[in-house]
Formats: structure tokens, sequence, C-alpha cells
């Protein structure tokens, strides 16, 4: 009889063996995974840079993403020259990468918030590359890393607590008030539709509202030196709303409640009334030879008027009829069109974007609307012997041929001789650094060219800043 071989499988003790041996293989390998496997062949390299703060043994090295390596030393190196201190970086990474060109950059990047990072290599395009083992210089650590404590730190105390401040005041102003939130935005349905026509006449170049603007300016700035005087006026407007709040309610409640039907009903019929407003212009101009005849007919006009009482007073009656229509007309125009809504909204801002653009920079780069703001406010100048009213002065203008004190055939430009004064100049459209124009602030910065003429804006560019308003505290 044969003797049976033993089985490795039925031997308990082998197999734990072998179980073993494969958890320590596996653990082994897990834990010098960011190393790299055993036997595997690398591409190691040096680098300097720096500032290594945050970044530890193990982190991933990347080229576009990719992790090509890791981090495997990390080194502080002090310069023998200047005796700064840098860190020298050891990095093992893939053959795959070698040779990196010798242009290459590396970067410490952070991974997230929490303060992990990683090194990003970008790959240059020289044809020369490192060596295994060799150093990337500290040149190649470029451009230098932003920390995020470096861009928090950009806000100043003031600023932070302004911006606490800011939060509290806008929780305080928004909280309790939603239902009358969304009453305003139902509200501006109408506004918005009603907006459009205003829009497209202000866009109108027949408006000529830049012009316009540019006159604000220049009025601005002959009330300059009222400032003072309309700082007072507002500290007496302040006095006297104060004595508006013993009445407020429910006298001024009621008028201002009964101002915005008021206003619609405005807006209903006044468009209408431009036609009946036009025509009575010309009825009246054609009636002048029969008013001065008034005088002789004035006894029949007083029987007509006698006679027309009664027909009047049936008109009463007449309107209480057109009542239903009217308010059925009301239903009509209240009617939530949402999708026409939209469209309309979309229209607007179409429309406005183009305005928008344009004068934009007047506010942002110039400073024009505050300061017009600002110098308006200082219309009321300190007084004199008229009053405190706008002041104003008669300026002589140069004599000389087509000069700015009468009529001429052309612009000012000089034409007596050794007269240097008679020179027209004019800007109606200072540049704004909006699109399309350079970027600077004409008005209020453009220097006088003597002896020449001067119309539209001066040659050469103007700097680009006003002077800075401050807020009203």
């Amino acid at each position: 009889m044969r003797r049976g071989s033993a089985s490795i499988a039925a031997n308990p003790v082998l197999i734990g063996a072998a179980t073993t041996l494969v958890v320590i293989v596996a653990v082994f390998l897990a834990y010098n995974a960011n190393s790299g496997l055993p036997f595997v062949p690398t591409y190691e390299l040096k680098a300097r840079v720096p500032n290594a703060a945050n970044l530890v043994k193990g982190n991933d090295v990347r080229i576009g993403g990719t992790r090509v390596g890791a981090v495997t030393d990390i080194t502080p190196v002090t310069d023998d020259e200047t005796g700064a201190v840098t860190a020298e970086l050891t990095l093992k990474l893939e053959t795959t990468v070698k040779p990196l060109p010798v242009d290459s950059t590396v970067l410490i990047r952070p991974r997230s918030a929490l303060g992990l990072k990683y090194v990003e290599i970008t790959k240059g395009t020289s044809s020369q590359g490192f060596q295994d083992g060799a150093t990337v210089p500290l040149t190649n650590a470029r451009p230098e890393p932003v920390e995020i404590d470096q861009v928090l730190s950009t806000f100043d105390e003031k600023t932070r607590a302004a911006s606490q401040s800011n939060l509290n005041e806008f929780g305080d102003a928004f909280a309790g008030r939603g239902p009358d939130l969304n009453l305003a935005i139902e509200e501006l349905n109408p506004l918005l539709v009603n907006l459009v026509p205003v829009m497209q006449n202000l866009s109108d170049p027949d408006t000529r509202l830049g012009r316009f603007v540019t006159a604000l300016g220049r009025t601005s700035a002959i009330v300059a030196p009222a400032a003072e005087t309309q700082a007072e006026l507002f500290g007496n407007l302040d006095v006297t709303f104060r004595a508006f709040a013993n009445v407020a309610r429910p006298f001024l409640q009621d008028s201002i409640s009964g101002g915005p039907p008021a206003l619609d009903q405005a807006i209903k019929d006044f468009p209408q009334q431009r036609p009946f407003l036009a025509n009575s212009t010309a009825l009246f101009r054609e009636l002048r030879p029969g008013v001065r005849a008034l005088s002789t007919s004035a006894p029949d006009l007083a029987d007509a008027l006698e006679v027309g009482t009664p027909t009047l007073k049936r008109s009463v009656a007449f309107n209480e009829s057109l009542k239903p229509a009217f308010e059925a007309l009301e239903r009509f125009a209240d009617d939530p069109l949402v999708s026409l809504g939209v469209r309309d909204l979309n229209s607007t801002v179409t429309i406005l974007n183009p305005t928008i653009a344009h004068l934009t920079p007047v506010q942002t780069v110039c400073n024009y609307v505050s300061l017009w703001f600002r110098n308006v406010s200082s219309l009321l100048s300190v007084g004199d012997n008229h009053g405190t009213s706008q002041r104003f002065i008669i300026i002589a203008t140069p004599q000389g041929p087509n000069n700015e004190g009468g009529p001429s055939s052309a612009p000012a430009n000089g034409g007596v001789p050794g007269q240097q004064d008679n020179y027209l100049h004019s800007n109606p459209y200072p540049n704004t650094a909006s699109p399309g124009q350079p970027k600077e602030c004409e008005a209020g910065n453009e220097p006088f060219l003597v002896g020449r003429q001067v119309i539209g804006n001066v040659p050469g560019t103007q700097p680009a800043t006003t002077e800075k308003t401050k807020p009203v505290r």
C-alpha cells in the first residue's frame, strides 16, 4: 500500500506563515508608497527654494497637475556669501520626466486651505536637462508664492472692523423685513416697464446727455466755494425734518400714501393730454385778437356760462358711469405678465449696457460724479452784499476778430499782432477714460495753452486721476 504525500494546503502552519509573509510585504509596500516602490528606478534631483514652510516629507511633486514623484528630504542651507538661509528639497521623480529641462521652474503651492502643500514643476523648453542627482538652482524657484496669511494680512485692523460693522448693520437692516423686500421686488416690475421709454429718450443723441453732464461738471466747479454754506443748509434741514416728525402721522403719511396713486394716474393721463395741450396752445394763439375784444363781449360770455353751468353739473353723473370702465382698466394694467416683464428687463439691460460701459469710468476712474455732488452741495456760498444765493461775475472776453463777446464768423484765433489772449479754448466733450478714449481725465487736468486756439481735448495725455472725495460722516 502506497503512502500518500502530505499537501501544503492541508498544513495550517505553512498557511499561517504564508499569510503573515503576504501581510508584512503589503504593509512594507504601503509604508514606502510615498517614497516609491522598491526595485523601481527613480530620477533624483535636489531643488533650492526660498522657503519650505508647511512642506513635509512625502508631499507630492506634480507636473501639469499629475503626480510624478515625492519629496524625500528637506534640509536648511546657508548661503556662504549672503548668510541667507534657504531650503534644499530632495525630489524622487519618475524616470519618465528625465531629463528635466534646465529652464524649468519650481514652485511650492497650497493644496488646500488647511495648509497642505505640494511642489509644482513647470517644464521648460531647453534642450539641456538636469542629470540624475543635480541641483536645481534658487533662481529657478519662481514666481514667488503668495501665502493665504499674506492675502488676509492685506486687510488692516480698521478694514476688518469696518467689515464686521457692515455685516452687522446689513444683518440688522434686513432682519424681519422679508415681506417688505418681496413687495419692493414686485413693485420693480412696473418701474422697469416704464423705465424703457425713459432710457430710450436718454440714449437718443438728440438729448445731448453728454453736454448736459459736462455742463453739470462746470456748474459744480463754479459752486465749489459754497460747500460750507451747503453743509449748514443740511444741518438746518435736519432741524426742519425734526419739526415735521411731530406731524408725520397721520398728515404727512397720508400725503405720501396718496402720492404714488396720483403719480400713476398722471403717468397714464399726461401722454393723452399732450395733443390737447398742443391744440390748446395753438387755440390761444389764435384767440389773442378775440381776447382783445373781450371787454365788449364779456356780458354775452357771462350769459353763456350761466347756461352751461347746469350742463357741467350733469357731467358728474357721466363721470360716475365711467368709473367701472376705469376700474376694469386698472385691473388690466395690474395683471402681472411675468414673461413680458422679463423680456422687457432684458431689453432694458441690453440698451443700458453701452451707456453704462461708457459712463462707468466717469466715476470709477475720474470720480466726476462724486465731485459733482460735492460741488452741487456747495451751491450756496459765503454771503455777499446780494445775499447767499448763487454768486456770479461778469467776465469780459478778449477783444479781437471773432472774439467771444459777440457774433463771429469763425472761432477766435488771434488776428491782432501782439495779442495773446484772443484765442478760443473750448472742450465740450473731454476724455473720461471711457471705451475708445485715452486713459485720462481731461476735465480739470488740461493745461491752458497760451497763444493758440484749442477746440476739443488738449494734445497729450493728461493724468487719469482727479481730486479724491471723502465720505460725509
